[in-house]
């Protein structure tokens, strides 16, 4: 009796570990949808209305709702709606995630004429091992606008386990949608072939995503 109670214990164990690893494994994805415009994404997703998923965003770190639906945003065709992230420090902002993650990570950018660079850290505050970096590289702008149109995906995947993601290129430049932590395509699904971009980068020049206003911050 007591080798079968043992059995049956061993057994509910590996279960719930398996469920508990399946879990683990399930994509984090970060819409912004909900924080509002032009303002500080920081704990939404740390506590915060977001939900209690241990992920914060540093002090230039903002969400953006497209003038389209009455924001102040100068972009269009979002993938998860009508918010995206954007920064305001040419030096980029950190993604912290306190538990860490791997497998992959994943997002789409827009970003008109200027390129880019996303890295992915160990430790947090984009310290630690480098475990990956990627190059982004213009992919075009509408005109008429709203002129940040088009998204591309980009996805990596590495080893270890990282804690933070370094987002930079020149501020208030390149925007990013439907953050996916855990997974190297976006949302955590198969990945869209990009848009080509090249007709559209003749004769632009710098382009902000804020439509109305660039916001100074001290």
């Amino acid at each position: 009796m007591n080798k079968c109670k043992v059995v049956i214990l061993a057994m509910a164990v590996s279960i719930l570990c398996a469920v508990q690893a399946k879990a683990d494994s399930t994509p984090i994805v970060l819409t912004f949808e909900g924080v509002g415009d032009d303002v500080l994404i920081g704990n939404y997703y740390n506590g915060g209305p977001g939900g209690a998923l241990g992920v914060s965003f540093g002090a230039d770190s903002l969400a953006l709702v497209s003038s389209l639906a009455g924001g102040s945003g100068n972009f269009s065709n979002a993938p998860s709606g009508i918010t995206i992230a954007f920064f305001l420090s040419g030096a980029g902002d950190v993604m912290n995630v306190a538990g860490g993650f791997n497998t992959g990570f994943s997002f789409f950018y827009s970003a008109t004429t200027l390129p880019g660079t996303v890295t992915v850290w160990s430790g947090l505050n984009g310290t630690g091992t480098l475990l990956a970096t990627l190059t982004l590289p213009p992919n075009g702008s509408c005109t008429p606008g709203p002129n940040f149109c088009h998204w591309t995906a980009e996805g990596v995947t590495f080893s270890g386990t990282a804690a933070s993601v370094n987002f930079s290129g020149t501020a208030n430049e390149i925007g990013f949608d439907n953050i996916t932590i855990g997974s190297a395509t976006p949302g955590g699904g198969p990945t869209p072939a990009p848009e080509p971009a090249t007709m559209f980068l003749l004769g632009l020049g710098s382009l902000s995503f804020l439509s109305a206003r660039r916001r100074k911050r001290a």
